[in-house]
């Protein structure tokens, strides 16, 4: 049952026509019904005609047993003697002689049974045999057929035997049964030591069944022929059937749900069937009305909805113009100031000590003047970048692409931070082709630079080292910078080129690696951290495109 389910689920999943599937199912479904039927049919028809030659053999069985009993019981019949023919020897007084001196042969129940068996088969009818295990004419010598059945006769196992054999280039339908000994048998016999009611040997009868096999071939072919006919007939009837009650209509209904499907103006009417599919159709002519008044109704809120959308678009562009351009105006406007104120700051800081350094008030002063000036330069830091954010987020970034020797670049930048670097006794490993390019702005990519070496000095313990690797690819560069400091937990990585982040009590403005990143994006590159907590380093990465492969990510 669950191998026709799975067959059937299989059937279902082929990608062929309804039409073509139900012709296939419903011809193999016949074929299989008629060959069983066939099949049945042919094996009773044979069982009949094996059971006719069975009786037609028992019929001549019990035929050539009257005819031997009738001679038994007249002691044997004379026939006329022929110049070929010997009296038997095995017989008393084998010949008798008339009165005008003609001689006759007596011949015994066997040996007419005998000749009969030679005439029947001279005309090519059935034939039999009379054989015995205690033979006095060892002409009658049984066969490996008739050996078997008599001595199963004597065992007094089987009361008859029957057999379908070849004989020669044809087939025979061999019937055996035993001869019981009867008082008119005792005449010839008693001398053996038989006595009444003993097997005394038995008859075989062969019928041919060249005309019985050749009824069942034809009976076969009429079964076949009337099943494939059958089988076409209904084919063909339920097909055409199956076209105007149900291919017809689902085609039509298909055409419907095409056109519906297009948002063609087609008139769509219930298929009348009066049927399962008259449902089915009328069902999708209610759907198809609601749908389009849905989409009718779905069409003016879209509208709407459109409009509303258009308007608040326009408002927060508006919106966002303004707010670059105010905060444009407000660095603007602090950037002045705090430039003022920084430079004042410098100028009374090379003045003040000129007065007086052994005072308390100057050094009062120097220490205000010193939290002054580095709340300035902050305050400028953090203009500058968040006009940087600003442009980049707004797509205002302006970028000039050259070709840019990165171990030059890396070199320079590292000679930048020389003094940072000798307070903490770090040094620098750099592994880089000499010959490394990539197509960048410089100027922008300096200032990645800065910020992640910056970054790895100010958390790298003293006495350690930065390594910094610059493998290429065919297409791309990658800049890697590794330091020994304290790993990120995986909970922070994930948000530490967000906006304003800061870790823990970090000094800068937050916004140094948004940057870092809005930069490297402009660029078609990528940038990420990668590190684990406890671990004595943190990598910061980021690849930047070779010449031909600017838009490639």
């Amino acid at each position: 049952m669950q191998t026709l389910k799975r067959l059937l689920k299989q059937f279902r999943a082929l990608k062929i026509s309804l039409s073509l599937k139900f012709i296939i199912g419903t011809a193999a479904v016949l074929t299989i019904a008629m060959s069983m039927s066939a099949y049945f049919v042919t094996k009773k028809d044979s069982s009949l005609i094996i059971k006719q030659l069975d009786m037609q053999a028992k019929a001549l069985f019990h035929q050539i047993v009257l005819t031997r009993r009738w001679i038994a019981d007249h002691g044997g019949v004379f026939v006329e003697q022929v110049p070929w023919e010997k009296p038997n020897p095995y017989l008393p007084e084998p010949e008798i002689m008339d009165i005008k001196g003609r001689k006759y042969n007596k011949l015994s129940p066997a040996m007419v049974t005998k000749e009969l068996s030679k005439y029947a088969r001279k005309e090519g009818m059935y034939w039999f045999h009379i054989t015995s295990l205690k033979l006095l004419n060892p002409a009658n010598a049984p066969d490996e057929f008739e050996r078997t059945a008599l001595e199963a006769f004597e065992a007094r196992q089987s009361k008859d035997s029957s057999k379908i054999e070849k004989i020669g280039p044809a087939y025979y339908y061999r019937y055996i049964a035993p001869l019981y000994i009867e008082k008119p048998c005792l005449k010839c016999h008693s001398h053996q030591g038989y006595k009444t009611g003993d097997v005394r040997g038995a008859i075989s009868v062969s019928v041919p069944m060249d005309y019985a096999l050749s009824m069942m071939q034809s009976e076969k072919r009429a079964i076949i022929l009337t099943s494939i006919a059958t089988i076409s007939i209904l084919m063909i009837v339920l097909f055409i059937m199956m076209k105007g009650l149900v291919l017809s209509p689902v085609k039509q209904l298909k055409a419907f749900m095409k056109d519906f499907s297009r948002g063609e103006k087609t008139e769509i009417s219930v298929i009348r069937t009066g049927d399962e599919l008259e449902d089915l159709s009328s069902s999708f002519v209610e759907m198809a009305k609601s749908l389009t008044e849905y989409h009718t109704g779905l069409e003016d809120e879209v509208q709407k909805a459109t409009k509303g959308l258009e308007d608040a678009n326009a408002r927060l562009t508006e919106l966002n113009e303004k707010k670059s351009d105010f905060i444009a105006k407000i660095s603007h406007e602090l950037r002045t100031p705090m430039t003022s104120i920084k430079g004042a700051m410098d100028y009374i800081t090379t003045r003040i000590p000129g007065i007086s350094r052994s005072g308390k008030d100057a050094e009062d002063i120097m220490e205000f003047l010193d939290v002054i000036k580095n709340n300035a330069d902050r305050l400028i830091r953090m203009v500058n970048d968040t006009l940087d954010l600003e442009r980049i987020e707004s797509g205002m970034f302006d970028l000039h692409f050259s070709r840019v020797n990165l171990l030059s670049l890396v070199k320079e930048v590292i000679i930048s931070f020389q003094s940072a670097s000798g307070e903490k006794n770090i040094t620098f490993k750099i592994v880089a082709n000499p010959e490394v390019f990539a197509i960048a702005d410089e100027d922008r990519i300096r200032q990645v630079l800065i910020n992640l070496i910056s970054n790895a000095l100010r958390y790298s313990p003293d006495n350690s080292r930065i390594n910094i690797s610059i493998p290429e690819s065919e297409k791309r560069v990658t800049v890697s910078i590794k330091d020994e400091g304290p790993g990120i937990p995986v909970e922070v990585r994930e948000k530490i080129f967000d906006k304003f982040y800061t870790i823990g009590k970090r000094q800068g403005t937050g916004l140094g690696l948004a940057i870092c990143k809005g930069i490297i994006e402009a660029h078609s590159g990528e940038i990420k951290v990668s590190s684990k907590a406890g671990d004595m380093h943190n990598t910061f990465s980021f690849t930047l495109p070779k010449q031909g492969y600017m838009n490639e990510q």
